[in-house]
């Protein structure tokens, strides 16, 4: 009997290590993102007149020499466009998906109600023009593939460091099959949230607990702002690199570079190496 529970437990064991365990990168390939503070969609403003993911927003990023996080997706006639959110209401104050629109219609919305609006990833990529590194976030949707292979299509012509990750372990394991050179990440946060985002229990479950690491392999967890679960310790314990989303005014910065190789902030003013 106490053989039978050893082996069920050994075996257990084997399969969480199977689900769990991230890919590997050598230095050279994380010393690029490795000991950066990341301007969260772009270095914007507390009170918008700088909105988030615009050109605005990049380019003062990359005049105070901070890398960036930024997010992408399709629009309607599929264009690949930076904008966060999958419905534009809160940021343009227009009801709808952004992939209902095309982009000579997206393009005419405000941001937040100012002179600034949505950027294409390629205008964005001009506007960087390789000063810092990059980590993009692809957005999941109904196009997956197709947001990938664009996506990575413009990556390949830009001539500066960058990085991929995702909340979905499917477009992070496209990238691992599709393109094994480019650092990889797994973004993640608490059951809790993801329940909150409206993601059901046993989804919020494996989302949190980054058992999508099976197919994805990444090689860094991005990790939001509650506490880690034993899961997500036991990953960072094979070493891949870790990142901290997101670092707000009042949290402990000092704290955050001690763990974490990259710390993606908003609304104040680090310095942009340690």
């Amino acid at each position: 009997m106490i053989i039978e529970c050893l082996l069920a437990a050994a075996a257990l064991a084997l399969l969480a290590l199977f689900l769990l365990l991230p890919g590997h990168a050598p230095f050279a390939k994380k010393a690029p993102f490795s000991g950066w503070c990341y301007a969260h969609r772009g270095l914007h403003s507390p009170d918008k007149s700088v909105p988030e993911n615009s050109l605005a927003a990049f380019a003062a990023a990359a005049d105070a020499g901070y890398g960036m996080e930024l997010d992408v997706q399709l629009s309607k006639d599929g264009e690949v466009v930076v904008f966060h959110d999958d419905t534009l209401d809160r940021v343009t104050g227009v009801a709808g998906r952004v992939d209902a629109f095309d982009w000579a219609e997206l393009k005419e919305m405000p941001l937040c109600g100012t002179g600034h609006h949505m950027p294409l990833f390629t205008e964005v990529l001009a506007t960087v023009a390789g000063r810092t590194p990059l980590i993009v976030e692809l957005k999941s949707g109904p196009r997956n593939k197709e947001l990938c292979q664009k996506t990575l299509a413009l990556l390949r012509s830009y001539e500066g460091a960058f990085c991929v990750e995702s909340f979905d372990p499917t477009i992070v394991a496209w990238f691992r099959r599709n393109a094994p050179d480019i650092l990889r990440g797994q973004l993640s946060d608490s059951c809790a949230s993801f329940r909150k985002d409206g993601s059901s229990l046993i989804g919020s479950f494996v989302l949190s607990r980054c058992m999508g690491n099976f197919l994805a392999r990444p090689q860094f967890i991005a990790w939001g702002p509650n506490p880690k679960n034993a899961a997500v310790r036991l990953i960072e314990a094979f070493g891949p690199m870790k990142v901290f989303w997101t670092a707000r005014p009042g949290m402990d910065h000092a704290a955050l570079t001690g763990e974490y190789d990259g710390v993606i902030f908003e609304h104040y003013a680090p310095p942009a190496r340690y």
